[in-house]
């Protein structure tokens, strides 16, 4: 294991950072949303493995660093510059995804609503969802209510959706 530690650790630590860094950036920007998010998210969480093996090879030498003040500097803050993220602002629930948001709005409205947004009349979009496997019952005036009564969840509804344009 310490071979595969000095040999690894760092050139996979550095890599992974990169890409990190590249997508972390991107998404910052709002730049190619679609490619890189899952990217950074999983890649990031790959990330944690050469860390660990980072850490372990270089364990010592990186406790020497709590001895010194720019250590407790720096982390004190980023815990600064983290709190503002965390916590709501007075009075207001964290905003969450914006696109979550939208996609509930969507679910919970009815379906004469819904269906201009695809362009189709109400009758139209129902024929569509029933040609992707969804009995739409006439009490059934949401998405949400047509997934529940196909024993669906609203995500996979969602993926329908997601195909028609």
């Amino acid at each position: 294991m310490p071979r595969i530690l000095s040999r690894y650790a760092t050139p996979l630590l550095t890599g992974l950072f990169v890409v990190s860094l590249v997508s972390g950036v991107a998404l910052f920007f709002h730049i190619g949303m679609v490619w890189f998010h899952g990217m950074h998210e999983w890649l990031s969480m790959v990330l944690v493995l050469p860390l660990g093996m980072y850490l372990w090879k270089n364990w010592k030498p990186f406790l020497t660093y709590f001895r010194r003040t720019p250590m407790a500097i720096a982390l004190g803050v980023v815990v600064i510059a983290a709190v503002p993220f965390v916590l709501p602002a007075p009075g207001n629930e964290p905003p969450g995804n914006p696109m979550v948001s939208l996609l509930r709005i969507v679910q919970a409205s009815p379906l004469e609503t819904v269906a201009p947004l695809f362009g189709y009349s109400r009758d139209t979009f129902v024929a569509v969802l029933e040609r992707n496997g969804y009995s739409v019952p006439s009490r059934a005036e949401t998405l949400s209510a047509v997934a529940a009564a196909n024993g669906k969840t609203d995500r996979d509804i969602i993926g329908v959706l997601a195909t028609l344009r």
